[in-house]
């Protein structure tokens, strides 16, 4: 697992973006995967979100994951959720200690939050249609309500596709210019012609330093080239494969 270190520093939070390394799925799911919306044995699922929380000394049964559509919706989770109860959502918010908030990725940003004075955390799924809706905006909304401070809260954001892997159509880049023009040094001219390479990593950054956060902290990785580490939708998909998994980043108050 990969861990931040000013989230580190925070005395009474726990974190992690883990990678698929070191768990008991096989196959296309080999082996970490923790996502329970893919076709991997769901025996195998459990076993490795268990595995995941117990790296984080913490209660397989503490693990919270929405029902993540690409969406800005945030919820506040005081309590635990059977897997049929997940609500339709890609961010979540707590105060609540003990409690696991889990973000499902591979290739979108997960992004891990916490005010230490506050004693309050957050988890994001931003996929660039959830950032683009207001996911990141709309957490830290959240986050406030809850008695955060954006000066005071440290924002990692994990392992997610690199710009060098990430080719978009020419239609891509107009709605993200249209927002603001400054998002035009997102893209670059991919080598094949017309298209173009974005950058989802810096974008969700300029949306979290743009709320006023001063720490800004990224895992320097490339989700889809590195496929010893990481799950990967685009090499799935440019493989032809049916299926893949889904990468685990959780963030919780120590009970």
């Amino acid at each position: 697992m990969i861990t931040l270190g000013p989230l580190n520093d925070i005395d009474g939070v726990r974190h992690a973006f883990f990678t698929r390394e070191g768990g008991v799925s096989e196959g296309l799911f080999a082996s970490l995967n923790c996502g329970l919306g893919s076709g991997d044995v769901p025996d195998n699922v459990a076993t490795n979100r268990a595995r995941a929380m117990n790296h984080l000394d913490l209660s397989s049964d503490s693990l919270i994951t929405c029902y993540q559509m690409h969406s800005a919706n945030v919820v506040e989770v005081e309590r635990p959720w059977r897997r049929e109860d997940a609500p339709r959502a890609d961010a979540m918010v707590t105060r609540n200690a003990g409690l696991v908030l889990g973000v499902l990725t591979a290739d979108c940003a997960p992004v891990l939050l916490a005010d230490r004075q506050a004693r309050v955390i957050g988890a994001a799924h931003a996929g660039w249609r959830g950032a683009l809706a207001g996911v990141i905006e709309a957490t830290l909304a959240a986050m406030v309500r809850l008695g955060a401070d954006p000066k005071r809260i440290v924002a990692g954001i994990g392992p997610c596709i690199g710009q060098r892997s990430y080719e978009v159509g020419p239609e891509f880049p107009a709605p993200f210019i249209d927002e603001d023009p400054a998002n035009a040094a997102l893209f670059v001219a991919s080598p094949n012609s017309g298209r173009f390479m974005f950058d989802l990593r810096e974008f969700v950054a300029r949306r979290l330093r743009g709320l006023g956060l001063r720490h800004v902290l990224e895992v320097p990785a490339d989700t889809c080239r590195e496929e010893q580490r990481f799950f990967s939708y685009r090499r799935a998909c440019l493989r032809g494969e049916r299926d893949y998994g889904r990468g685990l980043s959780a963030i919780a108050l120590e009970p």
